[in-house]
């Protein structure tokens, strides 16, 4: 999604452009320059502190700042690094940043172009790479050669912080020529996540991706979800990332997601869409200002139906990558105070009586310790807080060794019922409903089968005959598995008193 400008521009073409272009912003060295924007004094005030918050800990550590213009975090990040090495290719700006931040002895002032070859930085000698709103004035194959670099900069271990506008410009600056490139999320998570670095042993390394959010100040105050961070790590190639790999790469690559969204509904992949999201979300008396966390919140459709009928903040997470950059794309446009996050629900953690509601819709049967994860919902919502979770259970006893199979090869964690209502109460909750939903669920599953049986035709030519087979045959599956009693179907609410 880059601007037309971009279309003609390449090579050593496109670094002219993009000088010329920060020349001509560069002219006033002040805040609302450097972020384009009139409200960016007031902006700052939020962001700052918010950036400054994701990062991870750098204390007497070594900090790269590419692109740091006049200086708005060189100074913040001098406070705590044992050296920041602060990078810009516009000189009057980096003397600007000198002259604010040189104070700090712990500081260097590099002019330089990050895209010259001739730009020469040791190997393994950062702990920390940041940047704020550098990736998007460089071409694709600079950004690509860009991050090979910074991955070999970087120690093992180490990490990469870059923010970014997506999609679309946020700040309302008047421009004569705009050449910035708001690219979709995915080409930059694609670009970080493919890139291998070797070292002169031959070790190989790579990034693992921690965390990708939106910017919260961006949503509270612009109602707009394009301004997006991401953190990286530097590990050996041969670390694991499991989980996440087999959500991405298995259960729900891109295809299987579209495949499933056609099957629920426009921003839905779990049961019954947007009826059984508004049935259930009507339990929840849902307040303005209210804020909500969606655990396992898939490509957004909950949280946009939330946000936009009950005026209420949403915080959305996955550990599915591809999950919330569908939904970073489904939030073009919709104005709604929603942020979403690639995040691990068994590792992140909020300050207690943080939410108003905690919501998942059947998520819940990946996480293995239910009770601990439980008990951090307890402590994340404020006092008369609300918890709604449905999810796949299983009938009391021990399973037939089909369905024990089916179970172990997904990775499921399954409960009855009633001791999936038992987890709530002894992680604290109080007034716990916990209703069996099956008949609820083979109802919704057998019109889902219906609908793409009638739709087949269509489906096949959107998709594939696998696609139409695979979705055919596992709908028929978890309908055998529920008729059998097998597999069932938990509605679960409870209060925080």
């Amino acid at each position: 999604m880059s601007s037309p400008t971009n279309a003609v521009v390449n090579g050593g073409e496109e670094r002219e452009v993009q000088k010329i272009y920060w020349i001509e912003h560069s002219k006033e060295l002040t805040v609302e320059a450097m972020m384009l924007d009139s409200h960016a004094s007031e902006l700052d005030k939020e962001e700052r502190p918010e950036v400054l918050s994701l990062l991870p800990p750098y204390k007497g550590k070594s900090v790269l700042e590419l692109g740091a213009g006049i200086g708005r975090f060189t100074g913040e990040l001098a406070k705590e690094a044992g050296h920041v090495l602060a990078l810009d290719f516009i000189e009057s700006v980096i003397e600007k940043n000198e002259s604010l931040n040189g104070h700090y002895k712990n500081t260097s002032f590099m002019c330089a172009d990050v895209s010259s070859p001739d730009l020469s930085i040791e190997a393994d000698s950062f702990d920390l790479i940041f940047s704020n709103w550098l990736l998007m004035y460089l071409s694709d194959k600079e950004v690509e050669k860009l991050v090979e670099r910074m991955v070999k900069w970087l120690k093992v271990g180490g990490y990469i912080f870059f923010r970014e506008s997506c999609f679309h410009q946020s700040g309302d600056s008047k421009r004569k020529v705009n050449p910035t490139h708001y690219r979709e999320p995915s080409f930059y998570t694609k670009v970080f996540k493919g890139c291998h670095a070797y070292d002169v042993q031959g070790n190989s390394f790579e990034l693992s991706l921690i965390t990708c959010k939106c910017i919260a100040a961006y949503v509270k105050n612009k109602k707009n979800q394009n301004q997006i961070c991401w953190i990286w790590q530097k590990i050996k190639s041969d670390n694991d990332r499991g989980f996440q790999l087999f959500l991405d790469n298995v259960q729900y690559k891109s295809s299987g997601i579209l495949r499933y969204e056609r099957i629920f509904g426009d921003g839905f992949v779990s049961t019954g869409g947007i009826e059984t999201t508004t049935e259930f979300v009507a339990k929840l008396d849902l307040k303005p200002g209210q804020k909500v966390l969606d655990v396992g919140c898939g490509i957004g459709g909950g949280d946009f139906y939330m946000a936009e009928n009950f005026d209420v903040e949403v915080v959305g997470i996955d550990l599915s990558i591809n999950m919330i950059s569908f939904a970073l794309e489904r939030a073009i446009g919709r104005k709604c105070s929603v942020e979403f996050e690639v995040a691990d629900c068994t590792k992140k953690t909020y300050p207690d009586n943080t939410f108003d509601v905690i919501y998942s819709r059947d998520t819940i049967l990946h996480i293995q310790d239910k009770p601990s994860l439980f008990k951090g919902f307890f402590k994340w919502l404020k006092p008369g807080g609300k918890v709604l979770i449905s999810d796949y259970c299983k009938k009391s006893g021990t399973p037939s060794e089909d369905f024990a199979a089916y179970i172990k090869q997904r990775g499921y964690d399954l409960h009855d019922v009633d001791d999936y209502g038992q987890m709530l109460r002894d992680a604290g909750f109080h007034e716990v409903i916990a209703e069996d939903r099956t008949n609820q669920f083979l109802e919704v599953l057998q019109k889902e089968l219906d609908a793409v049986e009638k739709d087949k035709e269509a489906f096949i030519h959107d998709f594939s005959q696998e696609d139409y087979d695979e979705i055919v045959s596992g709908w028929k599956a978890k309908l055998k598995r529920s008729w059998t009693g097998e597999q069932r179907w938990g509605l679960f609410i409870a209060k925080k008193n």
